[in-house]
């Protein structure tokens, strides 16, 4: 038997699946977009608000697959009372929640954002994580679709406002309670075919997918795919399945709009969505938001089941090269709608509300395809080096470096292993450092520092052939009093700038 002790098995860094690491640049790029998202939201009189990322839950109701089972779907666990708590699934059911706990003293309408982390206890893929950020807008206590309607105007400022222009985007509305209207219509009111009703949703939500030919097979019998495996289908008859396929059919709503009022005129909730979605229509293109912003659009079918009224997508229209090469629009960046029974749940009282949900990692993604993200440029900062490690030198260099911070220059002083000091420079070169800070015992005895423009020394690096040159060169590196420092470090900023600039102009 060997009695030798075995060595600790080392611990393996594996992050778990459906999450990511987030670097610098991507978590720069999502502070650069969200602070544009923000001004608009402000600009319309909406304040933030802030929910904590678990919640009972009880209280995010219908958005559990399972009730029985807390962690179908979502993250959840048990606190010391035994009580069940679950990770954010969306941003809305907290709000609902915590309009509900305040009520007496919020103002109504209330009008509100927050951005924030969700997850989702749901099987990874490419493109589908387990965490990702969401930025929602709601109104709560406003009745009227006028408050519909401003939430449409309100997204299509946003997308121009990150830099979409008209016509690389759409706002598409449309009005579960028409949709409710063509279901009555056909056959398929009443709570006995609530599950009939949801598989027709389910299908008219892949109409972009698998086009009207899939979608009349998933209304009828079912579709197989090109594995061989079967999706069974709404069972509607031909007849059922040509008057749905008609309403989301519709590409012009101005000239169908008649057909569609016929088809509902049966109906309550069917004649009142029309005239909902006609009034929303009115609304936007009074304000100058013509149809090829803000279009009315019945092909529209938010995926939650608690909308009761307006649905709205943002939907962006140029095409970008997926990860099979193939160029396909990029698709939806966000969407919402009205969801009148949400916080009604807590107060037993009609509550109504409307809001709606961009999806941030999605659309930082789209605006890298545009171009138009990450272009604001994150100077890296001035070095200062340390010649030696004496308590009385490294206070004259954190001395350097805090004048430079309180100038309002990016600073850092070097903090590895001091004693190698090409080491030093190496490490400013990776880190893309514009500036280093040099300051021995000679030149501490005469009251100068070497200041080192990394960015000018690295372009005349590729140009110098000999020791002659060299030396002639030396105008990347000068030497002056350390009263001089942060005044010098500016000048060589601002000409750094200049040059970047110039360059830029020039592509």
């Amino acid at each position: 038997m060997n009695d030798k002790q075995k060595k600790p098995q080392k611990l393996k860094a594996r992050l778990p699946r459906g999450f990511v690491d987030r670097a610098a640049g991507d978590i720069r790029a999502v502070n650069e977009m969200t602070a544009k998202i923000r001004e608009v939201y402000e600009h319309y009189g909406f304040d933030p608000v802030e929910t904590p990322l678990f919640e009972y839950t009880d209280a995010l109701g219908k958005f559990l697959p399972d009730s029985d089972r807390p962690n179908e779907g979502v993250f959840s666990l048990q606190d010391d009372d035994e009580q069940w708590m679950s990770l954010r699934y969306d941003l809305t059911a907290p709000l609902a929640r915590h309009v509900a706990e305040n009520f007496n003293e919020i103002q109504l309408p209330y009008r509100t954002y927050r951005a924030g982390y969700v997850f989702r206890n749901e099987k990874p893929g490419p493109g589908r994580f387990r965490q990702f950020m969401q930025f929602d807008a709601d109104t709560v206590g406003a009745p009227g679709v006028q408050a519909d309607a401003e939430m449409c105007m309100m997204m299509a400022d946003t997308l121009e406002a990150l830099g979409i222009k008209r016509g690389d985007y759409v706002i598409r509305v449309n009005n579960r309670k028409v949709l409710d209207g063509v279901l009555e219509a056909i056959g398929l009111g009443g709570d006995d075919k609530a599950g009939q009703r949801l598989n027709v949703l389910r299908a008219i939500d892949k109409l972009d997918k698998f086009g009207p030919d899939g979608v009349s097979l998933l209304l009828g019998s079912g579709r197989k795919d090109e594995s061989g495996d079967f999706t069974k289908g709404a069972g509607l008859n031909q007849e059922q399945i040509d008057k749905v396929l008609f309403f989301v059919g519709i590409k012009n709503y101005a000239e169908s709009a008649a057909s569609l009022a016929e088809l509902v005129a049966g109906t309550s909730k069917g004649v009142e969505g029309v005239e909902e979605l006609n009034f929303i229509g009115a609304l936007v293109t009074s304000a100058g938001y013509s149809a090829d912003r803000i279009k009315i659009d019945p092909s529209v079918v938010r995926g939650l089941e608690y909308y009761t009224g307006p649905v709205y997508e943002a939907e962006l229209l140029f095409d970008v090269t997926n990860e099979k090469g193939e160029k396909v629009v990029f698709g939806s960046v966000g969407g919402g709608g009205r969801y009148d029974g949400l916080v009604s749940r807590f107060m037993g009282q009609p509550v109504p509300a409307t809001g709606f949900s961009i999806g941030v990692s999605r659309l930082m993604t789209a605006l890298k395809n545009l171009g138009k993200l990450g272009a604001s440029e994150v100077i890296e900062p001035v070095l200062v080096t340390v010649m030696d490690g004496d308590v009385e030198a490294m206070g004259r260099y954190q001395k350097m470096t805090q004048e430079l911070r309180a100038a309002g220059i990016r600073a850092e002083m070097f903090q590895g292993n001091w004693k190698k000091f090409g080491n030093q420079l190496k490490y400013a070169d990776r880190r893309g450092c514009p500036v280093a800070i040099i300051q021995g015992g000679d030149e501490r005895a005469e009251g100068v520092v070497q200041i080192k423009d990394l960015i000018e020394g690295k372009r005349l690096s590729g140009e110098i052939e000999d020791n002659a040159s060299w030396r002639e060169a030396r105008v990347a590196q000068e030497t002056v009093p350390e009263a001089d420092l942060v005044a010098k470090v500016r000048e060589i900023l601002a000409a750094q700038a200049e040059d970047r600039k110039r360059a830029g102009n020039a592509q």
